[in-house]
């Protein structure tokens, strides 16, 4: 099958979302199917407004369409919300193309942080790019729920997977600091909520590995805290095996793959009772969620660490990708139904 896969999400960028896009294409590749990525690099960007790291594509609307035309794909997913992704949308209405999206990020609580714009304009917003595909692919059952809520509809289900060979539990032997070493990983970004962790009052050292635009305010205010940058490959990975706990904070991640690769690290997660963790953390077994963040990480710390690595390991990148497939397979008998929705 030759497949188009847009994203405004892309390498240099260093997230959830970038990941699995890659993972899924890699794997996508290796059982023989063809695929295109049409992604920032291809186009001139400027620096996203509040957040330089990310790069948004200026005007891709003619590359978007040549790449398309000549590329002619069997199936089209649009990964984004961005100009990318909007280029996407367009090009398939015009030929009344069916194409699925996915919902990656929550983009209204994101801006919500950053400027005074009511969700119900955002999520209109969302509604508008998401409502004209074939299906629309969530990580979670509660996440699931909620847009069901907001009135998004045709939504399927594309779980997350962890690589189990690179993240493997590990001799805890990294860090020379006061035991037990609590571990943020992820963007050092406001919508992360990295507060709520720095500012808990508990014994052991507070370990922030990722880099972002909040990194130099917080890294001020918690002097305490040990801020590695930036970690790759089996770097990263002895890292996170060596911690005691991975506490993530963030209320508005879609799913946070980051609790995977904890886990299969055998390091239990503690987090809040939200979308995301309500649906990998199991109190008592592989973490805790509770809205009292630090009871959370305390009653984690008890989980056992072999549990966590057997509940990763119910994830993998194959069963996520073939559910993936699975989405895009149908598309090409759905032709017929696009044509009264090809406008907009």
């Amino acid at each position: 099958m030759r497949i188009a896969i847009l994203t405004d999400a892309w390498f240099p960028q260093v997230n959830g979302v970038v990941r699995t896009l890659n993972k899924t294409i890699e794997l996508l590749k290796a059982d023989g199917h063809d695929v295109l990525c049409i992604n920032p690099q291809m186009f001139r960007t400027f620096p996203m407004p509040t957040y330089p790291d990310i790069r948004i594509a200026i005007l891709p609307w003619r590359g978007v369409k040549n790449a398309l035309d000549e590329y002619q794909p069997d199936a089209i997913h649009l990964a984004t919300e961005g100009t990318i992704g909007w280029a996407g949308r367009r090009w398939c209405l015009r030929r009344q193309r069916p194409y699925t999206t996915a919902y990656h990020t929550r983009f209204p609580e994101y801006l919500r942080l950053r400027a005074p714009i009511p969700l119900s304009l955002s999520y209109a917003f969302m509604r508008r790019f998401h409502g004209k595909a074939i299906r629309t692919m969530v990580a979670t059952r509660s996440m699931e729920k909620s847009l069901t809520e907001r009135g998004f509809r045709n939504l399927v289900r594309w779980s997350r997977g962890v690589d189990l060979l690179r993240f493997q539990p590990a001799a805890q032997d990294i860090y020379d600091l006061p035991r037990p070493v609590m571990l943020h990983l992820g963007r050092v970004a406001p919508e992360k909520n990295i507060d709520a962790f720095l500012a808990l009052d508990m014994p052991g050292s507070k370990v922030v590995i990722g880099d972002g635009p909040a990194r130099e305010e917080l890294e001020k205010r918690y002097p305490e805290a040990h801020f590695l940058g930036y970690k790759e490959n089996g770097d990263l990975a002895r890292h996170l095996a060596s911690a005691d706990v991975l506490v993530f904070p963030s209320r508005t991640d879609t799913f946070g793959l980051v609790m995977l690769e904890a886990m299969a690290s055998g390091v239990p997660v503690a987090g809040y009772p939200v979308e995301g963790p309500l649906d990998v953390v199991q109190n008592g077994h592989n973490g805790w969620i509770d809205e009292d963040l630090g009871i959370a990480v305390e009653q984690a710390l008890k989980a056992d660490r072999e549990e966590c690595r057997r509940f990763a390991e119910q994830y993998s990148w194959e069963a996520c990708t073939q559910q993936f497939l699975d989405n895009l397979q149908p598309l090409s008998e759905a032709t017929d139904a696009v044509g009264e929705h090809a406008t907009g």
